[in-house]
């Protein structure tokens, strides 16, 4: 597969198809934590992602597996047996079609656009250090009316076939292996600012923003308990002290957001401020709580 931890497409005995990163993969071993524990977030704030697992290679395997090799400081080298990270494929891929890139014309009519919206509030929260990575296909629309990102105005009929994006690559959540919090109005957003036209306000990244904030203590601990051993080593602490750090993040996701208006290129054409009775500029659509926006 294209990308810096050269993952590898895999069928597993569930029949089913897994990218899967390997712990000994070029970037870091810790990019399979941040993995893991990104997809949990997602799952809790609702975002369309594929689901991932564990997926163990066998020593027998890899002999028998020539092309199971990655590129790591300019030679390569074999893949590491035992537990890895598999994000598993939506659609078996020998059938149907996945893109990483769709035309403008068939980008507006994604089912679930406005799930760009909300991840955006998620890779503020987890400060990703990467732009924001997607893949699309087409299925049916029952599979995903009910998920969040969904503004169905048209009421599309659940037997129709509709393009979706799915959320995948999230190895350089917690600024990558470095496992801690830069931020900067560019981090996180996608290359195609075609998806935050809805953008008017803070409103517009709700309920995305309010289940940030509300998040419970428990999901960061599902996320620590489902890390194997093996992927930390000695890192379990420090990996404490970052979720410790991440559940704190949460009371200021909203102002991270609103801070990405400053990015180059103007994400939120259409983010405006209007005047209050008082002559205060406040955004567009703000209930408050958020604080204001003074130009």
């Amino acid at each position: 597969m294209r990308g810096g931890a050269n993952a590898h497409l895999m069928l597993a005995d569930d029949d089913r198809f897994y990218v899967v990163k390997f712990r000994n993969n070029p970037q870091h071993p810790r990019v399979l934590v941040n993995e893991a524990i990104a997809y949990t977030l997602l799952d809790y704030l609702q975002l369309p992602a594929p689901p991932w697992d564990l997926v163990e290679v066998s020593r027998g395997l890899i002999a028998v597996s020539p092309g199971l090799t990655l590129e790591k400081n300019h030679r390569i080298v074999r893949c590491e047996p035992g537990l890895h990270f598999g994000s598993r494929c939506p659609l078996d891929p020998t059938r149907h079609s996945l893109y990483d890139y769709v035309p403008e014309s068939v980008l507006d009519r994604v089912l679930n656009l406005q799930a760009f919206l909300g991840v955006l509030v998620f890779d503020k929260w987890v400060s990703n250090a990467n732009g924001r990575q997607a893949i699309f296909f087409r299925d049916r629309a029952g599979r995903w009316l009910a998920s969040g990102g969904v503004a169905d105005e048209k009421k599309t009929s659940p037997r129709s076939l509709v393009y979706v994006a799915n959320m995948i690559d999230h190895g350089f959540a917690f600024n990558a292996h470095h496992w801690d919090f830069f931020d900067s109005p560019e981090r996180g957003l996608y290359l195609r600012r075609e998806v935050y036209k809805p953008v008017t306000g803070l409103d517009s990244f709700e309920p995305w923003l309010t289940r940030a904030r509300e998040c419970p203590p428990e999901v960061l601990d599902d996320a620590y308990k489902r890390i194997p051993p093996a992927w930390l080593g000695a890192d379990s602490g420090e990996l404490e002290a970052l979720l410790e750090k991440l559940f704190a993040r949460r009371e200021s996701v909203a102002d991270l957001v609103q801070a990405t208006k400053g990015a180059p290129r103007t994400p939120f054409p259409n983010w405006a401020a209007r005047v209050s009775t008082g002559g205060i500029p406040r955004e567009a659509g703000q209930n408050g709580g958020y604080g204001i926006e003074r130009n």
